[in-house]
């Protein structure tokens, strides 16, 4: 995740950090789930995601993000 530009997109391979594993499962960064950087507030906290095919929103903190690890 930490490599991926605006408007990217990457799939989901794991999550790094256990704790925070559970809670992107919940929101739906599950491996497999394609997901694209749409947004970066203004001092780059937080990060604005898109889930999957049907457009899912969402938003994380930039150390969150940095957990989900893509499939190269």
């Amino acid at each position: 995740m930490r490599d991926l530009r605006l408007g990217e997109t990457g799939t989901v391979c794991c999550l790094e950090d256990p704790e925070m594993a559970l809670k992107l499962l919940e929101m739906g960064c599950v491996p497999g789930v394609q997901i694209r950087l749409s947004g970066r507030a203004p001092l780059g906290d937080p990060l604005m995601l898109v889930l999957g095919d049907q457009e899912y929103t969402l938003s994380v903190r930039a150390s969150e993000a940095a957990t989900i690890l893509l499939k190269e």
